[in-house]
């Protein structure tokens, strides 16, 4: 029995060393890593070439989000521009500092204007606002004609993109300052009959915003203001983008006025 032990110990031994596994070659590749790959960087710039105008909006369960959608003619739109967000159609005006980083906007806590507005709905919409775009968002798509947003709540925000006039006229514009009297008066014009010209004279601001020089007289206005909707018996004061068009039509304005703020109004007296 003993001898028959002895001869088996050798066999085993063999058994055991047979089983060790083989060592890795010394070039052999290491396993691929399964870490997520970092997310492509947004452009920036194609933020800042559009106004974005809010077309849908849903929540975490898919339902629409009806408190941003208060005023159904403006809807909700931002602009990117210089490190700002600028939220236009609520009921104040809205704005805060972004950065990105990868597919992330991360958007400061917003400052607004103090205007109540009579409409309860229209009023609760800056808080719906605020609580979607503070804090980090992901950007999964961006496009020139898209943005969709999604922050930490499953809230998903599409917007459809509407060039600037920075990026419709070719470069920034001049910023000038346009009073525009309250009654529009007739003006010749070759191609228009009884046509209706705007009175406006320009009005020149130092750079702490104290009027300087002397108003001249209105003069007819041929050109339009985009943006811009007068109202008969109101005169304003406009602060507004002047850009040169290039190649114009043979009737057409050679620059283009685009309503940047409404600086002053006031009821014109009878």
């Amino acid at each position: 029995m003993k001898r028959i032990l002895l001869l088996a110990l050798p066999v085993a031994l063999m058994t055991a060393c047979n089983n060790t596994p083989a060592p890795a070659p010394a070039d052999a590749t290491p396993p691929a890593s399964t870490a997520p790959a970092a997310a492509a960087p947004v452009d920036g710039a194609q933020l800042g070439a559009n106004h974005w105008v809010l077309d849908t909006a849903t929540d975490s369960a898919g339902k629409r989000i009806d408190a941003l959608f208060a005023r159904a003619d403006k809807p909700v739109t931002l602009d990117f521009a210089d490190g700002r967000l600028a939220v236009d159609n609520t009921c104040n005006r809205m704005g805060g500092g972004y950065t990105l980083a990868g597919d992330q906007l991360s958007v400061s806590r917003m400052a607004s204007t103090m205007m109540a507005c009579a409409d309860p709905a229209l009023m609760a919409l800056d808080q719906a606002v605020g609580q979607r775009l503070e804090g980090t968002l992901k950007i999964s798509q961006l496009d020139a004609s898209t943005l969709v947003l999604g922050n930490a709540a499953g809230d998903v925000l599409r917007f459809r993109g509407e060039p600037t006039a920075e990026t419709r006229y070719g470069g920034p514009g001049e910023t000038v300052f346009l009073e525009v009297d309250a009654q529009t008066r007739p003006c010749p014009h070759p191609l228009i009959p009884d046509k209706q010209c705007l009175q406006v004279r320009e009005v020149q601001y130092d750079d702490k915003g104290l009027e300087q020089g002397k108003r001249g007289e209105f003069t007819n206005f041929y050109d339009g203001i985009e943006g811009y909707s007068h109202q008969d018996g109101v005169r304003n004061v406009l602060r507004v983008k002047r850009y040169a068009v290039k190649n114009p039509p043979a009737d057409a304005s050679s620059q283009a006025y685009v309503l940047d703020m409404v600086v002053s109004s006031e009821t014109a007296k009878k």
